[in-house]
């Protein structure tokens, strides 16, 4: 099988991140089975036009927003005739390979922006791009559709898609799973975990406020913070720490490797999570991979990742306040949280890249024999 595949970005992208992860270990088990694989994706500083990873071939045009143009005017010139599937990745903009690629196709979504774009996106590009993004997903209507939670799928469905059309991919995990018995190798003190880039649709100042309001009832509670904490949001956040009545129990640590990031996972009580939206939530079945339990916001995919009442908690309401109770609640109670860390532990053993790679062949295979 010829396989064309487009994405926004490649592994090897300094801007990389969980959902590259998971293409590229498709990718490279099509290659592995003997399948010609082909990825194309924009190119960045210093990057090679043309490269070789995991015995699939990659080739860079393009920019963060020229890929999309670019990644056309080159299928159009020399790979028309050659793919026998096409799979388009959809990352906020969609590369419309139904417009212009009359091959069997399929695309995946990671997730839709939809409120994100009130968050990440300045006025009126906010405003443009919310209201944009149905009316471009309805050209996609029609196409075989894989994506990685039940909130995603039922996003789509919202937005005109066919629900027999959708199928569900479980995501893998990039980080080494910690063995059952290495679980329970905790802080001294009870220690909540922030980690992610410092952005504006992470809320990541809200899980500040949440541990200063379950501080004045768990007098030893820790926050660690770890990620990229640049940028006016980071500032913003930043300046907040250096106020806080409980600076000294907060470690704001910038950027990590992911030895220390694996570290951090193991052994902090709990993780929290406040994004407005997620596909998925990566980070919270990596925590659960070092029986870590999550506290988060009840939104599309943290309600999916964690599973409230057995993984982690999620807040009633989406404010520090509430997220605060629920953070109290669990390291309040000893024999809950063990019981929620070895659920979570166990729930991971789930999400594999084998797991992925099969639920996308799975989807794939109707497509190739239709």
């Amino acid at each position: 099988m010829k396989l064309l595949w487009f994405s926004w970005k490649d592994i090897t992208n300094p801007h990389a991140g969980g959902a590259e992860d998971v293409t590229h270990n498709i990718l490279k088990r099509f290659a592995s089975e003997g399948n010609d694989v082909l990825l194309i994706t924009a190119s960045y500083k210093e990057a090679e036009d043309v490269s070789k990873i995991d015995g699939y071939r990659v080739v860079r045009v393009g920019g963060r927003w020229t890929v999309y143009i670019k990644a056309w005017l080159l299928f159009r010139r020399k790979y028309r005739d050659w793919p026998d599937v096409v799979v388009e990745e959809c990352n906020t903009i969609p590369f419309f390979t139904n417009l212009y690629a009359d091959k069997k196709r399929i695309a995946v979504f990671y997730q839709l922006c939809r409120e994100i774009w009130f968050y990440q996106m300045f006025w009126p590009l906010s405003q443009i791009g919310y209201w944009l993004e149905p009316l471009y997903l309805s050209l996609l209507k029609k196409e075989k559709i894989v994506t990685i939670s039940k909130s995603s799928k039922a996003d789509l469905v919202k937005y005109g898609f066919h629900d027999s059309n959708i199928e569900i991919m479980r995501l893998g995990i990039s980080i080494e799973r910690a063995h059952a018995s290495n679980t329970r190798r905790k802080y001294s003190e009870p220690t909540l975990l922030s980690l992610g880039a410092f952005r504006p649709m992470k809320r990541t100042l809200d899980i500040v406020k949440a541990f200063e309001i379950a501080k004045t009832d768990i007098p030893s509670l820790k926050l660690v913070m770890a990620g990229d904490n640049q940028g006016e949001y980071g500032n913003q956040v930043k300046a907040h720490l250096s106020t806080s009545p409980y600076k000294t129990d907060i470690s704001c640590l910038g950027r990590i490797e992911e030895k220390e990031k694996m570290e951090l996972m193991g052994k902090s009580h709990l993780i929290a999570v406040t994004s407005v939206k997620e596909g998925w939530g990566l980070i919270v079945t990596e925590a659960a991979s070092q029986g870590t339990p999550a506290v988060g916001y009840d939104v599309d995919g943290l309600r999916d990742s964690i599973h409230n009442g057995r993984t982690g908690l999620l807040s009633k309401e989406n404010t520090p306040a509430k997220l605060a109770q629920v953070i109290v609640e669990l390291l309040q109670d000893e024999k809950k949280l063990m019981l929620y860390s070895r659920n979570a532990w166990e729930s991971s053993l789930e999400n594999t890249y084998d797991s992925a790679f099969r639920d996308f062949k799975s989807a794939l295979n109707p497509v190739l024999q239709d």
